[in-house]
């Protein structure tokens, strides 16, 4: 399937690496334009180098922490023309809720909602003068079900949920459409690390652990196993697109079937 997306400038937050690097590759596969970002400009690098080896398309680069305020502007003034913005920047650390101080819920607010909230602002007056955007955040299937491991971060996911329902009010009837991706257990690269370091540290082998975890954390699940970032990508790619026009004010689930209702 043609998504129609040749030419189109989107920027993807946190994409050196997990479901931000592959959903980068899916829209530049796709034929658009696509700056990928990261705190580092080694990170950076690598990640354009790779995308532009396996894509050939038009990557692009900005190294700099989008959860700060002068790099959100900064990346705004070089790339002004953004027309598909997926806010994919984001935290999380399983920690019981009497040891999560003020400084980490500050902390995880600023990273998982602010950072997408700053970087929307900055680009929806273009959007709006062109009558065209893709703004996307991705959230989880936390945001719904509240991880009792994590609370602070099922808090910023409910929010991206709030503030992407939102938004999409305020330009309805535009052509610019505002989305959450909810993914469920994923493979990431920090997921996978810290399942992996998991396993190991129970003496398991990781396909023994990730047996167990669907078992006992998450029963829910329908597909049993960790999703792929290609797989969260896949969607993603679909709602950036010219094609998903009637699709905005929705908290897309590619949750594998945790979330346990038919809507």
């Amino acid at each position: 399937m043609d998504l129609k997306m040749k030419g189109r400038l989107a920027l993807v937050s946190g994409s050196t690496a997990g479901i931000g690097l592959a959903i980068a590759e899916a829209l530049a596969l796709e034929g658009a334009c696509v700056i990928v970002n990261g705190r580092t400009q080694t990170a950076v690098d690598a990640a354009v180098e790779r995308l532009r080896t396996k894509t050939g398309g038009d990557i692009k680069g900005f190294a700099g922490d989008l959860t700060q305020a002068a790099a959100a502007e900064a990346v705004a003034a070089q790339f002004p023309n953004v027309e598909i913005l997926v806010n994919n920047l984001g935290i999380f650390e399983p920690k019981a809720f009497e040891d999560i101080p003020d400084a980490d819920w500050l902390r995880f607010f600023e990273a998982n909602v602010l950072s997408g909230v700053r970087l929307a602002r900055l680009y929806l007056p273009a959007m709006r003068k062109a009558d065209w955007g893709r703004i996307i955040f991705i959230s989880s299937e936390s945001g719904l079900q509240i991880p009792v491991e994590m609370i602070h971060y099922g808090v910023t996911k409910t929010a991206q949920i709030a503030v992407a329902r939102g938004l999409a009010e305020a330009v309805a009837g535009t052509g610019i459409t505002v989305n959450s991706v909810l993914p469920g257990p994923t493979r990431s690269r920090g997921v996978g690390d810290f399942v992996e370091a998991l396993a190991a540290g129970e003496g398991k082998t990781m396909e023994a652990f990730e047996t167990e975890f669907f078992e006992k954390v998450r029963p829910t699940s329908l597909i049993k196993r960790f999703a792929t970032p290609e797989e969260i990508a896949a969607l993603v790619a679909y709602v950036a697109s010219p094609l998903a026009s009637a699709t905005t004010g929705a908290a897309l689930r590619v949750d594998g079937g945790v979330v346990k209702s038919a809507f």
